[in-house]
């Protein structure tokens, strides 16, 4: 994943390749996002979610977990966190993901994952909580 200490070009690599395992149309949602769901339907979305997100402010963050089938050979459930340090904290922020893959890229997914614990992680509780009240 991306991380702190990448160059500006390395992290523009990095982001285009997480967007490559994307189909170029597909459906992208984030259930319990606290503020409401704003579903990403292009490669292109899902490339600007990736590189809008905090994750290149960290120190080390990586998903870690285990994948289990389906009885639907093109669906996988995802159950990992995202395993990082900030500030020299380290975070743990559980998520599953359901995905439907076809033809090698996904097509599909359904993201749910701890936002409280992803605003604590990256000191945005304040923020989400103003946003919240509004």
């Amino acid at each position: 994943m991306i991380a702190g200490g990448l160059s500006e070009q390395e992290k523009e690599a990095e982001f285009d390749r997480l967007a490559s395992l994307y189909a170029a149309e597909t459906d992208v949602r984030h259930p319990f996002a606290p503020l409401g769901d704003t579903p990403l339907h292009t490669r292109a979305e899902v490339r600007h979610h990736f590189s809008d997100g905090p994750a290149w402010q960290v120190d080390r963050f990586e998903p870690v977990g285990r994948i289990h089938e389906t009885a639907d050979p093109e669906v996988v459930i995802y159950e990992f966190s995202y395993v990082g340090s900030r500030d020299g904290r380290d975070f743990a922020v559980p998520c599953i993901f359901v995905v439907r893959v076809r033809d090698g890229v996904i097509v599909e997914s359904r993201d749910y994952v701890d936002h409280l614990g992803m605003a604590r992680a990256f000191g945005r509780l304040d923020d989400l909580a103003t946003a919240l009240s509004a």
